[in-house]
């Protein structure tokens, strides 16, 4: 059991939201494998002038997915993709093959990770982690162009 003092909490801070912004990410994959989205992300968010409030990223694709992982050793994304490999092989006898052996398990590695992702962004910052990017994940083995919808609603004062 943890001990109550082992656990702290800054004071809630509240802001009004102001303003919603939208933008769209056009971003061409090399193929299977993950993109760092996250200068760009912080681009928008400059761009945008946030301050205080939620990022919402939204990929408009089913056979690729969104996710924030470690950015520090790259060996961590080698294993990811070996791990959603095993999940979701090529090799099975997949009913649904229109595009090819990598169609089906690309739709099944999506519905395992996730098309949508909320960021807070504090003092007009992301909020994530030292160790932490956000990556757009191509699950089929050609390059795809992907469209990643970016919205920032909150406070831009």
């Amino acid at each position: 059991m943890t001990s109550a003092k082992s656990i702290t909490r800054s004071a809630p801070s509240s802001v009004q939201a102001t303003t919603i912004v939208s933008s769209l990410l056009a971003v061409q994959t090399p193929g299977r494998g993950f993109t760092d989205l996250t200068s760009e992300v912080t681009k928008f968010i400059n761009e945008a002038n946030a301050r205080d409030g939620a990022l919402t990223l939204f990929i408009r694709h089913t056979s690729a997915s969104l996710t924030v992982q470690e950015n520090a050793d790259p060996s961590v994304l080698v294993d990811l993709t070996t791990a959603l490999a095993r999940l979701a092989p090529e090799s099975v006898p997949w009913t649904h093959d229109t595009e090819g052996p990598d169609d089906m398990p690309a739709h099944v590695k999506t519905m395992l990770t996730q098309t949508s992702l909320q960021v807070p962004v504090i003092k007009g910052k992301l909020a994530l982690g030292t160790w932490q990017a956000i990556y757009l994940v191509e699950h089929r083995a050609r390059p795809h162009r992907r469209e990643v919808v970016l919205q920032f609603i909150g406070s831009n004062q």
